[in-house]
Formats: structure tokens, C-alpha cells, sequence
């Protein structure tokens, strides 16, 4: 089993920057990571994942590139999001998961991972 936790969600305004992190604890060698979120009202989104082969095959969901990274450090197990040029649009919670086992083609479909953290909250003001 993996257990995940999110941290660093803040309330910023438009234009600003955050910087989410996410401790996996757990069988995590070998995991594709991935963010996701949810705002109200709304469906839950894939935003970025990455491989798990630490090659740096990443993927986006089309609002969120070029301005989100991904980026993970297999050593101490973590898993980050860099967000630039928020925009209200973007306030959600956010979500950390992961899909233990080789993954070379890191997926945005949330039904793919079974293990997720409690969400950390993203707030966009304009």
C-alpha cells in the first residue's frame, strides 16, 4: 500500500505562483504520480503526471501547460507541482495519487490510481 500527503496549498492571486508538494510513504518504487483536482461543482481533472521510471515522461491537461510542472525526487520519495500564472480558474483542491508498478506512459485518468492523499486547497483570486 502507499499512503500520500499533500501540502503547500495557499490562497494567491491571479498571476502568482505556488509550489504544491507530496510525501509518498510506502511501496512508491516504481509509481506513477499524478495531480489532480477538483473544484465545486465540477469534475475531478487530471493536471500532470509523470513516469515512473524517473525518465521524465510527463503529461498535462491542455489548461495547464506551459505554466505547471511536474517534477518527482525518487530519493526522498516526493512529488511536486510547480503552478506560475494562476488563474482564478485554477482554484480546486488538489490531489496527489499514486499507480504502483512500471508505467512508461503516465495517465491522467484518475480511475487508474488507487491510492490518493486528502487534498490540499488551491485558492485563485482575481
Amino acid at each position: 500500500a502507499v499512503e500520500v500527503a499533500e501540502s503547500g496549498g495557499d490562497s494567491v492571486q491571479a498571476g502568482g505562483s505556488l509550489r504544491l508538494s507530496c510525501v509518498a510513504q510506502g511501496s512508491t518504487y516504481r509509481s506513477c504520480m499524478g495531480w489532480f483536482r477538483q473544484a465545486p461543482g465540477k469534475e475531478r481533472e487530471g493536471v500532470a503526471s509523470i513516469d515512473s521510471e524517473d525518465v521524465g515522461r510527463t503529461r498535462y491537461a491542455e489548461s495547464v501547460k506551459g505554466r505547471f510542472t511536474i517534477t518527482r525526487d525518487n530519493a526522498k520519495n516526493t512529488l511536486h507541482l510547480e503552478m506560475n500564472r494562476l488563474t482564478p480558474e485554477d482554484t480546486a483542491m488538489y490531489y496527489c495519487a499514486a499507480k504502483p508498478g512500471i508505467c512508461w506512459l503516465p495517465s491522467l485518468s484518475g480511475s487508474e490510481y488507487p491510492f490518493w492523499g486528502q487534498g490540499t486547497q488551491v485558492t485563485v483570486s482575481s
